[in-house]
Formats: C-alpha cells, sequence, structure tokens
C-alpha cells in the first residue's frame, strides 16, 4: 500500500501493489523516494520456493502511477545472498542505499544478517562499498545487524536480534560511523520496535514510525512525533 498523509497519522491510500505484480512468493519492506522527475519505489521480493530475495524498483511521474510502471530488478542477490529491507537517501551527490543481506549458504540458518552500502549517480546503476554493518559476537547483535534509518550525521539506527529464536522479533539499536561508509554498533539496543523509520519534518522535528511487537507476535504500525533535536529520535521509542 502506499499512502499519503497531511500529518503523518492519518493516512489515504493512493496506489497498491502485490506480490503477484512482481512474481513474488510475498514483498516486505519498500523504499518510496522522490526523483527530479517523479516518483521510485524499491521492493523487497521473495523468490517463490526458496530463501532468496532479490530488489526490484519502479519509476513513475506520480505514487499514483507506479502500479502500471515497468518493474526492474536492481540488486538480484545470487545463490550465496538475499538482498532485502533497502533504505534509500538521496543528497546532492547522488543516491545511497543500505541494503539487508542474508548469505544462503547454509540451509537452516538464513535469517543472519548485515547490511551493504551502495552508491548511484541516477537510482538505476548501483556501485557496491561492501558490508559496512555486521552483528557482534557474544552482544545482543549476534545473529546480525539490518540497518533501517541513516540521520543526517551519519549515525543509522539498526534492527539486530541474539539468535535465530528471535527471528521477527528484533530489537533496534544505534550505530555510529567510523570511517570508508563503515558503522560501528555500540551499547544494548533502544527499544524492542524493529524497523525504525526516522523522518525530518520541514517544520523541525521529526517523525518516527516502527513495528511494535503484539502479545500474540504479530506487530502493528506505530508513529510518534518527536519535536526535539535529531539525536532525541531514536530514544523516543525506548
Amino acid at each position: 500500500m502506499i499512502a499519503r498523509s497531511d500529518d503523518g497519522e492519518t493516512l489515504t491510500t493512493v496506489a497498491q501493489l502485490g506480490k503477484d505484480r512482481f512474481g513474488a512468493e510475498s514483498l516486505e519492506r519498500p523504499a518510496l523516494v522522490r526523483t527530479d522527475t517523479g516518483w521510485a519505489i524499491f521492493v523487497s521480493c521473495a523468490t517463490p520456493h526458496s530463501k532468496h530475495w532479490r530488489i526490484d524498483a519502479l519509476f513513475a511521474p506520480t505514487p499514483e502511477a507506479l502500479p502500471e510502471a515497468d518493474a526492474g530488478t536492481i540488486w538480484p542477490g545470487d545463490e550465496h545472498t538475499g538482498v532485502k529491507d533497502p533504505v534509500i537517501r538521496r543528497a546532492p551527490d547522488g543516491w545511497h542505499a543500505w541494503l539487508c543481506c542474508h548469505p544462503l549458504d547454509e540451509p537452516g540458518e538464513e535469517d543472519r544478517m548485515s547490511t551493504a552500502y551502495a552508491t548511484s549517480p541516477n537510482g538505476v546503476e548501483w556501485r557496491s562499498h561492501g558490508t559496512v554493518l555486521t552483528g557482534r559476537r557474544g552482544h545482543w547483535d549476534a545473529r546480525g545487524a539490518r540497518v533501517t534509518s541513516v540521520l543526517a550525521d551519519g549515525r543509522a539506527a539498526y534492527d539486530g536480534r541474539a539468535t535465530k529464536e528471535e527471528n521477527f522479533s528484533e530489537r533496534t539499536g544505534l550505530a555510529v560511523p567510523c570511517g570508508e561508509h563503515r558503522l560501528r554498533a555500540g551499547g544494548g539496543p533502544l527499544a524492542a520496535v524493529r524497523y525504525l523509520d526516522v523522518v525530518p519534518l520541514r517544520g523541525g522535528g521529526h517523525r518516527l514510525f516502527y513495528e511494535a511487537p503484539l502479545p500474540d507476535g504479530s506487530h502493528e504500525l506505530r508513529t510518534e512525533l518527536v519535536t526535539g533535536p535529531p539525536e532525541q529520535a531514536p530514544d523516543a521509542v525506548r
């Protein structure tokens, strides 16, 4: 579902994209990006009957037109790696992407994850800069680290988990830049939520969106308004 909102809380659906549109078994977290000529959406697509993921993209002049646009695979992954959950930002020097990568070399262990970084001049042709964030052995994020949002100062919110059994029960931590595009995880988790996105607002402050766990094991999408400086945004969901 693609929705529009004036306040970040009341949403009006403008378009929908289904898994059959991509020939996928399921779809997960997309990234919606404004371009110079309209909009782009990057969608995580599950390959049927496998643990593999790829990322497809559609470009259109309006969000409403995205379902009718031609889909093209931007990050196909391969037999060794599934790629999903893109975080994409545009800046004066081009496009930047952080991608969740799942190794497929050990059956039953595909939930392991790390984050890779890539850049592009146009959103279509990308250059990979390799892995920039991994989990830490013996810590709460030992099973992997997935970037979910990048702040203006280069810090990043990320999902992590300690064990395979915690899949779908990730927690949010904060990583800091440490040179050559890399990020360094530090400290404990900030909150028991996942897929935290920090959206700067034109009038100042930030709006947070994240998945919060429910007692039955499912998740619901929640939002919060943060009126203070950017460094307070990841702490608001404690």
